[in-house]
């Protein structure tokens, strides 16, 4: 940061002392201002952005600590050095619980402060640049409300931005959970429809009869029931994305009505003769393999198809274990919005127990288990005990696996897989230094592991 940019306020009831310390720092190109009493400093902050400031411990009035306590609250990011001729223990230690950097006795060399001013300039360079670094490395490994760290996530990422530019059908495949919706969602909001509704169908939650009239709607007197015309989602979504979820669970008569909606951009509503033509974009996702119903028999090959023009594969969770801090993050920044509740975050075996967990459930299940310990955590951090881990299932009996070593030696090859050997990306989520693990490395002869 340029000196002139770093903005500095003395506070001083003494004129020369004011007139000195301005006439210091100013040589030495800083942006320098004064006031002479306590409140005019507050109300200095209130209006202004200061980098720091030089408050003078004794004056009548507002003394430097009270000074530094209305400063932190109106701005924490300032850093305040406390002035001081009548220096004691218990002075530094008020002082610096109530956030100040430092302190100077009085009297003292213009060098003295050049020094100290110059390494608050360095150190805040360095909090912007890291803060800096983080808001980057942030937006990169973020897509809408999707996070991850994991390389095979990143291509996710990069193919559905590519694809949200095009009007193509996108069928996303993946294990329950894993953010096949919230991925469709991120796709609509990056396209030119995202202005345009968002209609979400879960085709394995109605019967055929039911989906076929949520889907296309029905006419009047239709069948027993309808005793009004009523739109379906295909109508809803016009001009916009329709989200075609558990594609797989669809009847054969469905899949045509579907087929032919895809290739016509047209369909009739249950009951009615009028052909209605819609504008939108379908998203299908399944966790099912629909190569597989293709080849039983059960799945149309022509509608597959159709869907398959632009698939993405989202791995599950257990397979990118590497994200799971940052997904702890972002999920209870979230659940802090929606549960009204809020925590530091977790202990370091908490974390541990979740990096080392197999997530059968993928995200959604992490969400639930971070709702549900955010509720009963007693304390700010969640713990273990906070976590609603299954137990795992009892290993077949073996030398290895009955002893502490062998289930460590597990742990950190399961962790060093899950970070494609990353050594030192491993080490932060084992909570060790990497010299401990490559002597853990090396102990178990876990090169020989990581590479075959």
């Amino acid at each position: 940061m340029h000196r002139e940019r770093t903005r500095i306020l003395i506070v001083d009831d003494e004129e020369i002392v004011r007139e000195s310390l301005s006439s210091w720092l100013a040589k030495d190109g800083y942006s320098v201002a004064t006031v002479s009493d306590g409140p005019s400093a507050v109300a200095r902050t209130e209006a202004e952005r200061w980098s720091i400031l030089l408050v003078d411990m004794k004056m009548p009035g507002m003394d430097g600590l009270q000074v530094l306590e209305r400063v932190r609250q109106v701005q924490p990011d300032a850093t305040v050095v406390i002035m001081t001729a009548y220096a004691t223990v218990d002075t530094a230690v008020s002082a610096m619980k109530l956030g100040a950097y430092d302190y100077l006795v009085k009297p003292f060399e213009p060098e003295e402060l050049s020094l100290m001013v110059e390494k608050i300039v360095h150190q805040q360079a360095l909090v912007r640049e890291n803060a800096l670094l983080r808001k980057v490395l942030k937006r990169e490994s973020r897509f809408r409300d999707l996070v991850s760290k994991n390389a095979r996530m990143r291509a996710v990422f990069d193919l559905a931005k590519t694809a949200a530019r095009s009007n193509s059908t996108i069928l996303i495949l993946g294990e329950s959970g894993t953010g096949k919706e919230v991925l469709a969602r991120a796709i609509h909001a990056e396209s030119g429809r995202a202005t345009g509704p968002f209609v979400a169908v879960s085709c394995a939650a109605l019967t055929e009869t039911l989906l076929e009239s949520e889907l296309f709607g029905h006419e009047r007197g239709a069948f027993t029931g309808a005793v009004s015309r009523h739109r379906g989602k295909f109508e809803a979504a016009h001009q916009g994305t329709i989200f075609l979820d558990e594609i797989g669970d669809v009847s054969p008569k469905l899949q045509l009505d579907l087929l032919r909606v895809l290739e016509e951009r047209r369909f009739t509503r249950v009951g009615g003769t009028e052909s209605i033509e819609v504008d939108v974009r379908v998203i299908a996702a399944t966790n099912r393999d629909l190569r597989k119903l293709v080849d039983e028999g059960t799945f149309r090959e022509d509608l597959y198809y159709r869907l398959n023009v632009i698939p993405i594969r989202i791995p599950p969770l257990r397979e990118r274990l590497e994200d799971v801090p940052l997904l702890v993050e972002h999920l209870l920044e979230l659940l802090a919005v929606e549960t009204g509740r809020k925590v530091e975050g977790l202990s370091h075996d908490a974390m541990a127990a979740l990096v080392g967990y197999q997530w059968p459930g993928n995200v959604r299940e992490l969400k639930n288990m971070l709702e549900r310990a955010m509720v009963v955590a007693s304390g700010s951090t969640i713990q273990v005990r906070d976590l609603d881990l299954a137990k795992p299932e009892e290993p077949e009996p073996s030398a290895e696996l009955q002893s502490l070593e062998g289930i460590e030696r597990a742990h950190i090859a399961r962790v060093l897989e899950a970070t494609n050997g990353n050594v030192t990306q491993a080490a932060r989520i084992l909570h060790i230094d990497r010299v401990t693990l490559y002597n853990k490395i090396k102990k178990y002869h876990l090169r020989e592991v990581e590479t075959a």
